[in-house]
């Protein structure tokens, strides 16, 4: 039997492993195919912020093609249905002549699903993937049908054109684990992309990881020990976000209008857990959450219109609100 330790070392192998594949076709972006595998270890789905053309679905397709898992991409848009993502009853004609109603299952019915552009979508067509996302299962005329594990999905949304879209509600945008910013290349980086994307070969990704692989790990991950102050550490920076606590700062008070819910507090020990397999511990340590802080927490804490009047970002104050709870972290939690 596995100790620890080394079931520990293989997680790091398999993860490393997935992210050499993705290193094949996608240059630079180091800190979001971090956040993806990190959240997909954690089983969080994902929601990539950035302008067309970064990369973002050649991102998702390599990494299920690393996995050997099933993949769907989705475009919404505004005439999107809700029956054209999650699948419908079709009118058939058995061998005998009897007409029956049988399930087409959508594309939803994949391992891994890219949501592009989830906010051209109306809010119906939207809330059918999320009520996916969230109880891993679909109910088409009256009758539930559950989605085959892994089930993983990470969204896009362009976040310059706003005309003719529908953000994501708080209360949808809180089921995504991570929403990670893409940022755009350098210099150096953007050579080597159409070094690689203009010539006559074309990177080959290899499956290095399989489901039952994913799955095993995605089981130890929740295995890994928290200490309790590494815990409290977390719950702190959580609770901080709030305007009415105690361990808010001034300026939370002033800019935040809601803070974080429990599913942050969720993200971060999670997070935590898989940043220390990254790095080959079997301990979380303070900067395991610490660099889950803002991809867990920036769609999570709404900031009011003074905010935006002061040209406050959600990342700026995040990182103050940071600062503000090591000062004050040897105090004891508010009961």
């Amino acid at each position: 039997m596995e100790t620890a330790k080394e079931m520990a070392q293989w997680c790091r192998d398999v993860l490393r492993a997935v992210e050499g594949e993705i290193r094949k076709v996608i240059v630079g972006m180091t800190d979001i195919v971090e956040g993806v595998l990190v959240a997909l270890a954690a089983g969080g789905h994902v929601l990539l912020e950035g302008v067309p053309g970064l990369g973002k679905t050649m991102l998702v397709r390599t990494l299920a093609q690393a996995l050997n898992l099933k993949f769907s991409r989705i475009q919404f848009t505004p005439d999107l249905m809700p029956a054209d993502i999650t699948g419908t009853d079709v009118l058939t004609e058995t061998e005998t002549g009897e007409r029956t109603f049988v399930f087409r299952p959508g594309p939803i019915f994949a391992n891994i699903v890219l949501a592009d552009e989830i906010n051209r979508a109306t809010p119906k067509t939207q809330s059918a993937l999320l009520e996916a996302m969230q109880e891993l299962a679909v109910t088409v005329g009256g009758k539930r049908y559950v989605l085959e594990p892994p089930f993983w999905v990470m969204a896009t949304q362009n976040p310059i054109e706003q005309e003719g879209t529908y953000p994501l509600p708080e209360a949808q945008l809180d089921r995504f684990f991570f929403k990670l910013l893409v940022p755009y290349p350098s210099l150096d980086e953007l050579r080597e992309i159409v070094d690689r994307t203009t010539g006559a070969e074309l990177p080959q990704v290899t499956p290095v990881a399989t489901r039952d692989d994913l799955l095993r790990l995605q089981r130890f991950v929740r295995e890994v020990p928290v200490a309790p102050p590494i815990r409290d550490y977390a719950l702190k920076i959580v609770v901080a976000t709030h305007p009415t606590s105690e361990l808010a700062s001034s300026e939370v008070k002033r800019y935040v209008r809601y803070g974080a819910s429990p599913r942050a507090a969720q993200t971060l020990l999670l997070a935590g857990k898989v940043f220390a397999l990254l790095d080959g511990r079997y301990n979380v340590a303070r900067d395991d959450i610490k660099k889950a802080i803002k991809p867990a927490l920036r769609h999570r804490v709404i900031l009011n219109f003074e905010a935006e009047a002061d040209q406050v970002t959600t990342d700026d104050l995040l990182d103050r609100l940071t600062e503000h709870v090591e000062r004050t972290e040897r105090e004891p939690i508010p009961v």
